[in-house]
Parts: structure tokens; sequence; C-alpha cells
């Protein structure tokens, strides 16, 4: 995990605009043209999105002739996924222990 800076990772998937741009690019190389296509901003503002993605290591761009194109790096994702995990368990582990405190409870309270 340590290879991932989770802090840019997060930054970065805070913003709902490259947060779609991942999700375009998980389906494979696309160019920055083809990332721009859904948007109504400039090609110069969805650059910046992809350099903030691509900081995070995030995404991979790479330049072929002319044509930039991005990839997503899943192994970044699986970072931010593992570190999730953690606190899901964490938090699932007190749920279950406040529902058996409540229906303990809730049977302690029932009139017989």
């Amino acid at each position: 995990m340590a290879a991932y800076d989770l802090d840019r990772i997060f930054h970065a998937l805070a913003d709902p605009t490259r947060r779609e741009i991942l999700r375009l690019a998980s389906t494979g190389p696309r160019s920055v043209t083809d990332l721009a296509r859904p948007f109504d901003i400039s090609l110069a503002a969805i650059s910046k999105h992809i350099q903030v993605l691509e900081g995070a290591r995030l995404v991979v761009r790479e330049k072929r002739g002319r044509t930039a194109t991005a990839r997503l790096n899943g192994e970044a994702m699986k970072t931010a996924a593992q570190w999730l995990a953690e606190y899901r368990r964490f938090w699932g582990e007190r749920l279950d222990a406040l529902e058996a405190m409540l229906l303990e409870e809730e049977k302690g309270q029932s009139p017989e």
C-alpha cells in the first residue's frame, strides 16, 4: 500500500468529473478527446483533471504520435479499496455489537 498516496487518491476521487473520467477509462485506453466528449468543459480542463488523476497514479497517460490516451491503473484503486475495507470491517463489527445489545435490551423490556 505504501507505493500509492491515499491522500492524493482520495483528493482525485473527490471530484465527480474525475470519477466519471475514471469510469470511462476503466473500459480500456481512451484518447483524451474521447474522455472529454461527454463533458461540457474545455479539452484543457479535461487535461487538468487527467493530470490530477495521473498525479494520484489512478491513470496512466501515454502518447502515441499526436494522440494522448489514458488508461485506468487498477492497482491504485485497489489500494483505496483495501483501505476502505478495513473501515468497513471495523464499522460492521461495531454495528453488529450494537444490534445484539439492542436485541438483548428489547428482550428485557418485553411484557410477558
